[in-house]
């Protein structure tokens, strides 16, 4: 049995459960962090010391684990098919610098502007904090645009691992009262991410 513990409005915690939307797994929802606590209880703490969401547990096969971006990898390899499996090493890698890319770079960019905005708004308060952080994912999203030129998904020819992470940020940066930068390549990529049926079950949340 599946067990997830986190709270849906979490992005670390929507990666997740993106993840296991998409390959229709069946786990319990344990509710934690936030609002509902728990991540202090000592059983909790059994699980992950650090105190964080998400955590899985895997009773099947013995395994508590925790960091998103190591369960999604997972949960791909462990139950997923076809384009999830990923068996080529270098296919697999190529997707899996996404994944990287998405915690060494975007989030630390996007992270503070969502902070800005408050909790389940696009509207941002502080302007100079704004313009900066803006500037900043605008690079970023260029460097994602470029990729995008040459192949449909982050994870190659088709949707994998490493659109997820970036999906979950990019709901977020889509949403954000603010102008962006038009890019035909990044925008067709997630017009195609955000129509998939999981996409909007488990990331089109708000965040707090």
């Amino acid at each position: 049995m599946l067990t997830i513990w986190g709270h849906e409005n979490s992005i670390n915690v929507k990666k997740v459960l993106w993840c296991a939307a998409e390959l229709d797994l069946t786990y319990t929802a344990i509710p934690a962090g936030g609002v509902h606590g728990k991540v202090n209880d000592p059983i909790f703490l059994s699980l992950n010391p650090n105190g964080l969401v998400p955590c899985l547990q895997d009773d099947e096969n013995d395994l508590v684990l925790w960091e998103s971006h190591t369960i999604v990898r997972y949960l791909a390899a462990r139950y997923g098919q076809s384009t999830w499996l990923l068996t080529d090493a270098s296919v697999r890698a190529a997707a899996e610098k996404w994944m990287d890319w998405v915690l060494s770079s975007l989030a630390p960019a996007l992270e503070p502007l969502l902070s800005n905005a408050g909790p389940g708004k696009g509207n941002l308060r502080d302007q100079k904090l704004s313009i900066a952080g803006i500037k900043r994912c605008e690079l970023l999203f260029d460097i994602a645009e470029n990729a995008l030129e040459k192949q449909p998904y982050f994870s190659g020819s088709g949707f994998g691992i490493g659109d997820i992470p970036i999906g979950c940020y990019a709901y977020h940066w889509f949403n954000m009262s603010i102008r962006r930068k038009p890019r035909t390549h990044l925008q067709h990529w997630y017009d195609a991410v955000s129509a998939r049926p999981a996409f909007q079950a488990r990331v089109m949340i708000p965040h707090t």
